[in-house]
């Protein structure tokens, strides 16, 4: 991921998180999708691509993922 594109990234958490336990935030990168730890964001983040994201995110709303 370009270091640049990364730091300007519009990063955004859910209105559903919590105080500060185990919160992510996601941010649309050129052609992928950023994930990162909302407590640690110096600490880098994970690269998805636009379908991976998808999926992962249909597991989550129809109960296949609990998180």
């Amino acid at each position: 991921m370009a270091h640049m594109a990364y730091q300007r990234a519009a990063w955004r958490k859910s209105v559903r998180s919590d105080a500060g336990q185990g919160c992510v935030e996601v941010a649309p990168l050129p052609g992928t999708v950023g994930v990162r730890d909302s407590k640690n964001p110096d600490g880098g983040a994970l690269v998805l691509s636009h379908s991976t994201w998808t999926l992962i995110m249909a597991g989550v709303k129809d109960g296949r993922l609990d998180l």
